[in-house]
């Protein structure tokens, strides 16, 4: 069974305001709202991150001639 921790945070009055309007407009309690937001931020960071990765990669692939599948499979076949 999942628990929960109770945490105390201060938002700017917009912000809140904005967060108890997305709460009631969509029915759910305030803190399910934010706990959303923070799973997206999460999706986020980690999506960037693999955007960083594959970019870095590839990069590497361009500097020694790797442009398609079919380079790939002959580098990988020296």
């Amino acid at each position: 069974m999942a628990t929960a921790v109770k945490k105390t945070i201060s938002l700017p009055p917009e912000l809140a305001k904005e967060a108890e309007e997305i709460a009631r407009e969509e029915g759910k309690p305030l803190s399910v709202v934010i706990q959303d937001a923070l799973r997206l931020a999460r999706k986020e960071r980690l999506k960037k991150g693999f955007k960083e990765l594959q970019g870095y990669w590839s990069s590497k692939a361009k500097e020694k001639g790797i442009l398609t599948e079919k380079d790939l499979q002959k580098y990988l076949k020296k």
